[in-house]
């Protein structure tokens, strides 16, 4: 496996940990209410949830290579119009979420393992976020890719984790999220909508 299949599974791990969504916004919520400690922990449990839903994208997207590759051309393109819809509904709705903190007698961290492993778009949006950096390598992937490509996307999803517990413990990045979500809300969505065109991109080009 080639170190551009590698670094884009780790684009794909760090994109889909550090861009705006329900985890992202739990985490500065806690952090905000309890400090980078709790932060942290509620991260940690959540990165459990996050193998699950990596290895299941992966196992999907591989499989479908075994098939052919018409095939991943059309999840390609269903998974770029998914992501483009996901930034589209962002944008529209920027000013309405706000994800909150735990209770103050709840533990972070299995706070954190229950809410990565039963938030409803974190499936479809890991296989999205693979598809659309992947699209492009889909005859080189294999099962013998599989761990390896955890692996990458687990490395992202630390950076991308690392970066947000450093975050959430300045008072300045807490003051500005709260200040500006309506408008990191749409930054996200734009960053979904530009995925989703890659995928398609890359799809169409096969």
């Amino acid at each position: 496996m080639n170190a551009a299949i590698l670094s884009s599974a780790a684009l794909a791990g760090f994109a889909y940990g550090i861009t705006p969504g329900p985890g992202v916004l739990a985490v500065f919520g806690i952090g905000a209410d309890r400090g980078r400690g709790a932060g942290a922990r509620f991260l940690l449990g959540h990165f459990a949830g996050d193998l699950v839903w990596y290895t299941l994208s992966l196992v999907s997207i591989i499989g479908v290579t075994e098939i052919g590759t018409r095939v991943f051309q059309v999840l390609g393109i269903a998974s770029g119009l998914y992501l483009a819809f996901l930034g589209l509904q962002a944008i529209r709705n920027a000013g309405r979420s706000g994800a909150g903190a735990i209770p103050a007698d709840h533990n972070p961290l299995m706070h954190g393992l229950a809410f990565g492993l039963t938030n409803p778009k974190a499936y479809p949006v890991a296989a999205a976020m693979f598809t659309a950096l992947l699209a492009g390598q889909a005859a080189s992937l294999g099962w013998g890719s599989l761990p390896g490509l955890v692996a990458a996307a687990s490395v992202g999803s630390f950076l991308a984790y690392g970066i947000l517990v450093f975050a959430v413990g300045l008072p300045v990045c807490r003051r500005f999220y709260r200040r500006y979500e309506p408008w990191i809300a749409r930054i996200c969505g734009v960053i979904f909508i530009a995925f989703g065109a890659k995928s398609i991109a890359d799809s169409l080009r096969r």
